[in-house]
Formats: C-alpha cells, sequence, structure tokens
C-alpha cells in the first residue's frame, strides 16, 4: 500500500475524515491537515513561482488573478509574502564609489506618495540597502552609515541639504551629474517593465 506523506515534513499521514467530499490526510509528526489535490488554484505548490514569473513579465495583480483564477486579493497576499521572504541585500567590498539618490513613487494615487531613498555601487549597480518613507536626516542616516562601514573611496549625491550632515566633506560629491548611474536606475524603475526588471534583479 502507497503511503502518503505530509508535504510540509514528509512524513506518514493518515486519513482524517472528509471535507467537501474529499479525502483530508493527518500527519502524524506535524498534525498539518491536508489535501492530495486542491480545487483553488491558489493552493498550487507552483503558484508563487507563476506570481514570480508573471511579474517579470510585467503583468498587475488583476491579470496574474485572470491568468492563474485566483482571487486578486490572494495575488496581493501573495507578492507580500514573497516580497518579506528577500533577503537584504549584502556586499563587503571595501573602498569604492557610490551613488545614493531618493525617487518618489505611489500606489493606486499620486497623492499618496512615499519615497524610496537607496544606494548602489558604482561599478557593478548592486544595490547596498534602501530605505521606504520620508526623507529625514533620521531616517537616511542608517543608509550612510551602512555605506560608511564599507570606507567609500567617494560617495556621489545630488543637492539634498541633509547629505552634508551626514557624510564626511573629503568623499563627499554632490552635483547632478555626479550621480548619473543612480539615475538612470530611476529612469529604468519608472517604466512600464518595473515589475519585470526589479523582480529579475531580486530572483
Amino acid at each position: 500500500m502507497k503511503k502518503t506523506q505530509c508535504p510540509k515534513c514528509r512524513s506518514r499521514s493518515v486519513k482524517n475524515g472528509f471535507q467537501s467530499g474529499k479525502q483530508r490526510y493527518k500527519c502524524t509528526f506535524c498534525n498539518k491537515k491536508f489535501h492530495l489535490k486542491y480545487t483553488y488554484e491558489s493552493y498550487n505548490k507552483h503558484a508563487n513561482s507563476f506570481i514570480i514569473s508573471l511579474l517579470k513579465e510585467g503583468c498587475g495583480i488583476r491579470s496574474i488573478s485572470r491568468v492563474l483564477k485566483i482571487s486578486k486579493k490572494t495575488v496581493l497576499s501573495r507578492m507580500l509574502k514573497i516580497a518579506n521572504e528577500i533577503k537584504i541585500p549584502y556586499f563587503n567590498k571595501l573602498g569604492c564609489k557610490f551613488e545614493v539618490d531618493e525617487m518618489w513613487t505611489f500606489i493606486k494615487r499620486k497623492e499618496d506618495f512615499t519615497w524610496i531613498t537607496y544606494a548602489i555601487e558604482q561599478q557593478t549597480k548592486s544595490v547596498i540597502d534602501f530605505f521606504v518613507g520620508r526623507k529625514t536626516k533620521d531616517n537616511i542616516r542608517p543608509l550612510i552609515n551602512k555605506i560608511l562601514l564599507l570606507q567609500p573611496k567617494r560617495i556621489y549625491t545630488d543637492r539634498l541639504n541633509i547629505y552634508p550632515s551626514l557624510i564626511p566633506k573629503e568623499i563627499h560629491k554632490y552635483f547632478q551629474y555626479y550621480a548619473n548611474k543612480i539615475e538612470r536606475m530611476n529612469l529604468t524603475l519608472r517604466t512600464p517593465d518595473v515589475a519585470r526588471m526589479a523582480t529579475a534583479r531580486i530572483f
């Protein structure tokens, strides 16, 4: 007789009654209850992979909902779960040049906009860290401090008046054209393919 394994811990499972006319199972180790096959597509073990692939193609929440035949709320909750599992970028090379800039974005209504402040290494364009929120000294300081730990050769910014008080004068360069690479990245992020480009970098 073929044994039924728990999808979570791969331990032995036993029959545990019926639900919606389908046989239900229960794991003898972790007590997880499950069906062998689900009707609703959101329970498909590949659902998250499909969502990531569709995001890379620039699909929106409604489009993903139609393609995968799951609700918009489920798509959004899965996207948030995927986002929370993204690890903070890690960079440990010393003596590099960095660019820092801010860009504003919004969801649904332009009136409800917010700022994203982030830093990249100039040569590789690797994202060092980012912060989502108001452009204040207290909010931006942790980002700058993380860069300073990497003993930067130069830090390039725009003329935002917060930076001179956070970055040592001898390594700080601020002018409109000093941060060309991060400005170009901002332009890429603002295009309709934002989801595809950003998600492709992450995954």
